[in-house]
């Protein structure tokens, strides 16, 4: 079977755009279990509440769901299991520097397949309070209107 060339978007993390402030993006391999990737084939996948941490100078994703697919067997794997993510060593050190100083949080933005292989895409974010989230909705709304009203004057 002929691998599949580009990207191809599995998931994305719409929650994290209007929960945090997004800095630095970097992409991450991911270590998965046959029957998990035949899950994420069927975009069986919530991002919702995972976030990605340092555990022993290893960069680990917690709190990402993946269902059972269901062609598996009684060796299917465990849906909320951590996984381990693949970035190297100076990555990981930069990255945890940043987390432990600066009180940031490693988020999943995207995960997609590229080249035939399943990619993460994390983001250092910092939390957004209740005001940000408002004006930023106050913000949107106020583009959408200025927006009809150019294109009622047309």
């Amino acid at each position: 079977m002929p691998r599949q060339q580009g990207q191809n978007l599995i998931a994305d993390n719409r929650r994290a755009r209007h929960d945090y402030v997004l800095t630095d993006r970097v992409e991450a391999g991911i270590v998965l279990s046959g029957t998990e990737v035949k899950a994420l084939r069927e975009g069986q996948v919530q991002l919702g509440q995972a976030f990605a941490e340092v555990r022993d100078g290893e960069l680990w994703l917690v709190g990402a769901s993946i269902a059972e697919w269901v062609g598996g067997n009684r060796q299917n794997h465990v849906p909320d299991r951590d996984r381990k993510l693949l970035l190297h060593r100076r990555e990981i050190d930069s990255l945890y520097g940043k987390v432990r100083e600066k009180g940031l949080t490693l988020v999943p933005t995207r995960l997609y397949f590229k080249d035939g292989r399943v990619k993460v895409e994390l983001a250092l974010a910092r939390g957004k309070e209740r005001a940000d989230k408002r004006r930023a909705i106050a913000e949107r709304d106020a583009q959408r209107q200025m927006e009809r009203a150019l294109k009622a004057r047309r």
